[in-house]
């Protein structure tokens, strides 16, 4: 009797300690987005809702609004957020300055960015059409890169141009004539602004990639102190990620739907939200590097012309190379 209660506790101590084992292996994380939610950022909670994350032994605590793509960098690099999302540009710029992240995914395979203004009054058919107009630049974010390296790119300066500072949700200075351009996402303002300004047809676009700015665009990124000291952690977090990514791609509507369950205040925003993700659909998330590495992939030959680009205007502060920006370690085809 004596042997039988003992081997029934040693099996109770065992399944107690398989279960508390089984506990520990969920590691908690928490996302930090660029900004507002947007169709882009539908992977995050896609992965959570369809369990991806929780397959890979993580619980994602909170997915996070941010104030723009420097801020999400930072947060992340000082360890208040694990895994982040913003412009991959803006992020070599950070790194060049010495900030500790890296780039795990590129979900833009090119820059989503344009110069937007009103085709009624200024349409924009060439960078030379920006001279002397009065431009709304919110000077601390990702898009401020992007206008002062497009400018250059195209043998021109700030000094062509009127700037006039505003600050988030500036899109609004352009609807109400204050500003006569501005630069923005065609993945996130043109859709909004659209629904604004009259539709389709009623905003002239001239989008970045087609006039010298050839680089990335957004994508996930996270600290140094996780790329090197937990790859497991990331190795999974992309994973969850990544099937989540085959999800939205296959079916955006669905993704809307998840997104704005998660985010009730988007319940009357499903068409803005798809347009965004049809947008990247149609002109982002795929190219020749995504058809050998699959979704997210990235390359030494494309991260280095986007720090070409940015170190041949000036945007760097410093030189930084391609093996320290990114690491490709965590996807899977």
């Amino acid at each position: 009797m004596k042997l039988r209660g003992l081997i029934s506790t040693l099996l109770v101590s065992a399944v107690l300690l398989a279960f508390g084992s089984q506990a520990r292996a969920d590691d908690d994380v928490t996302v930090q987005l660029d900004w507002v939610v947007r169709g882009n950022h539908a992977m995050f909670f896609v992965a959570k809702e369809k369990g991806y994350f929780k397959a890979n032994g993580i619980n994602v605590t909170a997915i996070r609004k941010g104030t723009g793509t420097p801020d999400a960098l930072r947060l992340v690099a000082n360890g208040n957020a694990d895994f982040g999302f913003g412009d991959l540009p803006t992020l070599a710029v950070s790194r060049s300055q010495g900030l500790p992240v890296v780039a795990i995914a590129a979900v833009n395979q090119q820059s989503p960015l344009a110069m937007i203004s009103l085709a009624k009054t200024k349409p924009l058919n060439s960078p030379a059409d920006l001279k002397g107009l009065n431009i709304g630049i919110h000077p601390a974010g990702s898009t401020y890169v992007f206008f002062k390296a497009l400018l250059a790119a195209n043998g021109m300066s700030e000094k062509d141009v009127t700037e006039s500072t505003v600050s988030p949700p500036y899109e609004n200075y352009l609807l109400l004539g204050r500003v006569q351009a501005v630069p923005g996402y065609i993945d996130a303002e043109v859709p909004e602004l659209e629904a604004k300004a009259g539709g389709k047809g009623s905003l002239s676009i001239m989008l970045g990639a087609k006039y010298g700015y050839e680089v990335y665009g957004s994508g996930v990124f996270t600290s140094d102190t996780i790329a090197k000291n937990k790859p497991d952690l990331a190795k999974r977090f992309m994973a969850a990620y990544l099937h989540a990514f085959q999800d939205v791609v296959a079916d955006p509507q669905a993704a809307v739907e998840i997104v704005a369950k998660d985010n009730p205040e988007y319940a009357n925003k499903k068409d803005v939200l798809l347009a965004q993700l049809q947008a990247d659909i149609d002109s982002t998330f795929t190219s020749e590097d995504t058809k050998s590495g699959g979704l997210g992939a990235m390359t030494d030959k494309k991260w280095q012309s986007t720090l070409d680009v940015l170190q041949q205007q000036g945007v760097l502060k410093a030189a930084v190379a391609a093996k320290d920006v990114y690491s490709d370690a965590f996807l899977t085809k």
